[in-house]
Order: structure tokens, then C-alpha cells, then sequence
């Protein structure tokens, strides 16, 4: 199984290509020095249709799937954008797909959860992030110890987040909380607004890449959320979290394979273009073979996670090949990441190049949608280990 590439696919790349040269080229290395992308950004992607690929058009999404979804985040890098940017732009990916889940085939959504957040935000009017992470809590899922206290038609919740995607910027959070005993109780994800008293925003935090995606901390201090702004029913977050997970550690695999892909285009091109000692880097075998081994793995990490999302698509329940999908794609392109700087020379390590932007970004890639240690556990299970 892999992704049909159909005239439709075709179609999206071209448009999606199209979108990067004319809305993100020219402004991306300001975006990273002002640490974040514009809102007419979401709303500029939302005309052309590409925001709401993935969603289904009842809930104000384009249509498409998850394999559509890849399409775009991958020709968005090899268009010259960035991980970051991915991350940034297409925050709603991981903010939005508990509330479509739980709205139902038929439903327009729990307490019009999908009016009130989905559709603005599909249209680019609103942005959307995820809070699971906490301080103490890492990749610990179950040890969630932001608490929501039950308190009439609201809950009272208290607590910290951190690592937030879109944190900044963002309309609403959906937010992972205890909804049971401290630390080890029942979870339920709540929609937060910003501006709620008691809702603070922290600082953008700094980063070593990824810079026009901003992150932050959140605290929550006696914070009165309507029950109406529950997603799904009370102690099934956890269930809820762990069903989209393989979409979003597949979109950062995406983004680890695009990447090295880009970088492989960026390392031919300069060994092509660049001479020392009278001749062209590229006439040297050895440098010849490098780009051969950089190609190979990229390639190769795409076939794979191509064939496991084909398969998540169709419904099979591989959430160990998920896992290899997505350290196989971050292994690939932290050695071509290293491998194109290496070829680019000095040039390489200036912000001005951008290999430079692509080696910095990738490194969160082992790190986001569960690290690269949380995968290995998640396939020694599989193997019954």
C-alpha cells in the first residue's frame, strides 16, 4: 500500500507549491526573526483551500484525508518551506480532530463545539492549539496533573502547561485535564479561551528552531470553563488523545522525510554550482556517493511512512509501524540534515542559507509527538518484549 499519486494529488501539489513561492517565500526569514507567522497567513491558506484539507467539508473542511494531508505538509518543505512553518500554519491539525470525532457523522457538534471553534478556524478567522505537556510530566500522558474540579455548569481548573504549539497566538486550547485522582485519574480535554480570568499566556519561549512557530507556557488559576466546552463525555480524554496521535507522529515524520528531501535538492544544487581546486564538488566520486546515501535514505523513509499512513488510513490498527514510520523518517533526515550542511562549508552554517533553518528545525523532530526513546518502548511492546 502507498499514496496513490492521482491527478487530484497532482492538483494539491501544484497548488500547494504555488502557495509557498507566492504567501511564504518571500516573508518566511521574517517570520522567524519576528517569531511567529501572521494570522492573514490562516486566512490566506483557508481561501485556496488548503487549511481545511484532511476535514471533512460538513464541519467547513475541504474534504481529503490523512494522505492528502501528507501531500501538503510534504510539498510545502520541498517548496522551500519549513517544519516550523508546518507546525505553525497547521496547528488546528492537533487542536480540532477530538471536536470533529466526537461531533459525529450526522451531528453539527457537543454543545455546537464545531461552529464555535471548527469552522472559524477552518475559515482562518481563529487559531487553535493543543495543551497536553506539562513541567513535570513530559511524554507521561497519564500523569497529568492540570485538574479540573467539577463545580455546577462549569469547571474549575488549575494547573500548567508547557511546550504549547501556537500557545502565543492561539483563540482557544484544547486541554488535556484530570478530571479524577492527581497524577494517575481519569483525563478529559476541555476548550479554553483565551482571556478566561485565570487564563494566563506565558512569554514566547526560545528556541534552538522552529523560530516563526511560537511556543508557550500556560497557567490556569481557579479558571471556570462552561461544561459546554467539554469534548465528548467526562473521563475519556485519554482514549480521545491516544486515537490521534498516529496522525500527528505521522505528520511529523512527514516532516522529517520532506526535509531531507529538500536538503538532498539543496546539497545537489550547491555541489553542482560550487568548484574548488578548478572543478565542480560534484565531478568528486566521493561526494557523488554522499548525495547517492542522502538520497537513498530520504527516499527510502518516505516509501515507508507513505505505506504505514496508507494503512492508517484504511483503518488498520498499527500503532507499532507508526512508531518505526516516524524514527525510521527522523533517523533519515537527521543524518542528510548533517550530511547537506557538511557538503555546504562554511556556507552552511550561516542563517542565510537554508540548510541551516532545516538543520536546526529538524531536531525537534525527535523530540515532538512522543520522543524517539517513547517510540522504541512503543515497538519493543509490539514485539512482545
Amino acid at each position: 500500500m502507498t499514496i496513490v499519486d492521482t491527478p487530484e494529488r497532482r492538483q494539491l501539489r501544484e497548488l500547494t507549491r504555488a502557495f509557498v513561492t507566492r504567501e511564504v517565500l518571500p516573508h518566511l526569514a521574517d517570520w522567524e526573526r519576528a517569531g511567529s507567522v501572521p494570522r492573514a497567513l490562516h486566512e490566506a491558506a483557508a481561501r485556496v483551500g488548503l487549511l481545511g484539507i484532511g476535514f471533512p467539508e460538513r464541519v467547513g473542511g475541504s474534504g481529503g484525508d490523512l494522505l492528502d494531508s501528507i501531500v501538503v505538509t510534504e510539498e510545502i518543505i520541498r517548496a522551500g518551506g519549513s517544519s516550523g512553518l508546518v507546525a505553525a500554519l497547521f496547528t488546528h491539525g492537533i487542536a480540532l480532530p477530538h471536536m470533529v470525532a466526537a461531533a459525529g457523522s450526522d451531528s453539527p457538534g457537543p454543545a455546537d463545539l464545531v461552529e464555535r471553534y471548527v469552522r472559524p478556524t477552518l475559515a482562518g478567522t481563529m487559531i487553535g492549539a493543543l495543551a497536553i505537556t506539562e513541567p513535570e510530566g513530559g511524554s507521561d500522558v497519564a500523569a497529568i496533573r492540570t485538574h479540573a474540579r467539577r463545580d455546577g455548569d462549569h469547571y474549575v481548573v488549575n494547573g500548567a502547561k508547557t511546550y504549547i504549539t501556537s500557545g502565543v497566538r492561539a483563540d482557544f486550547v484544547t486541554t488535556a485535564v484530570c478530571t479524577g485522582r492527581l497524577g494517575r485519574g481519569p483525563l478529559t480535554l476541555l476548550v479554553i479561551d483565551k482571556g478566561t480570568p485565570g487564563f494566563t499566556v506565558g512569554r514566547p519561549l526560545e528556541k534552538l528552531g522552529w523560530h516563526c512557530s511560537d511556543t508557550a507556557e500556560l497557567s490556569f488559576v481557579d479558571v471556570r470553563v462552561p461544561v459546554a466546552n467539554r469534548i465528548g463525555t467526562e473521563d475519556t480524554g485519554f482514549l480521545a488523545i491516544m486515537q490521534h496521535f498516529a496522525t500527528e507522529r505521522l505528520t511529523l515524520a512527514t516532516s522529517a522525510y520532506a526535509t531531507a528531501q529538500r536538503c538532498v535538492e539543496l546539497a545537489v544544487r550547491w555541489c553542482r554550482d560550487r568548484s574548488t581546486f578548478g572543478r565542480p564538488l560534484v565531478d568528486r566520486q566521493l561526494v557523488r556517493h554522499r548525495l547517492a546515501g542522502m538520497h537513498t535514505a530520504a527516499e527510502s523513509a518516505r516509501a515507508y511512512v507513505h505505506e504505514v499512513a496508507a494503512r492508517v488510513a484504511a483503518g488498520e490498527p498499527v500503532v507499532t509501524e507508526v512508531a518505526m514510520a516516524k524514527n525510521v523518517a527522523v533517523a533519515a533526515c537527521s543524518r542528510v540534515v548533517d550530511e547537506a550542511l557538511q557538503l555546504h562549508g562554511g556556507f552552511g552554517y550561516l542563517r542565510d542559507a537554508e540548510v541551516e533553518r532545516h538543520y536546526r528545525d529538524s531536531r525537534l523532530l525527535g523530540i515532538g509527538g512522543g520522543t524517539t526513546e517513547i517510540m522504541n518502548e512503543i515497538i519493543a511492546k509490539g514485539m512482545g518484549l
